[in-house]
């Protein structure tokens, strides 16, 4: 009895030393499956996700998954090699595209107005004489402004020392510069085309300030006010406009100005430059209009 005894508890003593083998094999087995996990998350497939990332960005109008960087930049370095997709792609598409449909995408994109204006911009790229051309034309505004400038002071001056000074105004516009003179009183009588004597002191001077550069084009503009008029001569206000414009283009062809450089053009009440609701704006509204056109963009301010 004994000795089965000591057999007995020989035998439990052993089972009892050897059961740690059993939690060291579940601890490796347990460790084992834990770095499986963790390789396997630090490995994705970029391809593939970036494939499932565009179609929920597809499903999703963009709202879901807005780029995806950070999950990108947190890849392996064998898998951040891959090159992220650019075209969009349906929401329904196989997790392996395949290589066609690959070079579809990538031939989509390409054919974006974005993606031809970069290819443009990469394949033709500013000259030297393209942008020495873009420099003179800058110049060429700048100067042009400046002459402006000039002729309108020198108009300001001349009408204000000759007593011109309220019906005489000079603006400066897109166009160009415009000569703006009332014709009440000054050019014309009511309802006629002929041009008064005083007014051709101040025509002259506009004529010689006209002649600086010789090279600008000129338009000379009637405008009337809204009050109708029914006379032989003059039917209705386009005539009477047209009529006063080609008065002063002919006027301004007699002293020295280029008749190639000229045109007329009657706008009868359509332009008003004050109301025609009072005597005071109506009076403003009758005028000629000679415009030293612009021949160069407006210079930037």
């Amino acid at each position: 009895m004994a000795g089965r005894r000591g057999k007995r508890g020989h035998a439990a003593e052993f089972e009892n030393e050897e059961r740690w083998l059993l939690t060291y094999a579940d601890m490796l087995t347990l460790l084992f499956a834990l770095f499986m996990v963790l390789f396997s998350i630090s490995s994705v497939n970029i391809s593939k996700y970036q494939v499932l990332q565009q179609s929920l960005k597809a499903a999703f109008s963009g709202s879901i998954l807005p780029g995806g960087r950070a999950i990108l930049q947190s890849g392996s370095e064998a898998t951040a090699q891959h090159t992220p997709a650019t075209a969009a792609v349906p929401s329904i598409v196989p997790l392996t595209p395949t290589p066609s449909s690959r070079s579809s995408s990538s031939t989509g994109a390409a054919n974006t107005p974005a993606a031809q204006a970069a290819k443009a911009a990469s394949a033709k790229p500013v000259s030297t004489a393209q942008l020495q051309a873009a420099l003179n034309s800058m110049s060429a505004s700048v100067a042009e402004q400046d002459s402006f400038i000039a002729l309108q002071k020198k108009l300001n001056a001349y009408a204000k020392a000759h007593g011109f000074g309220n019906r005489v105004q000079t603006v400066i516009e897109r166009r160009g510069l415009v000569v703006r003179v009332l014709t009440d009183k000054l050019l014309f009588d009511s309802g006629q085309a002929t041009l008064q004597p005083q007014g051709d002191p101040l025509l002259e001077e506009v004529a010689s300030l006209l002649n600086v550069d010789k090279t600008h084009p000129i338009t000379v503009e009637g405008n009337t006010d809204n009050q109708p008029i029914a006379t032989a001569a003059f039917p209705s206000n386009w005539e009477l406009s047209t009529a006063r414009a080609t008065t002063v283009v002919r006027f301004l062809i007699a002293h020295g100005v280029g008749a190639e450089r000229l045109a007329a053009a009657g706008y009868a009440a359509l332009h008003p430059v004050d109301s025609n609701a009072t005597a005071d704006g109506r009076a403003r509204n009758r005028r000629v209009d000679i415009v030293l056109m612009r021949l160069n963009p407006v210079p930037p301010s």
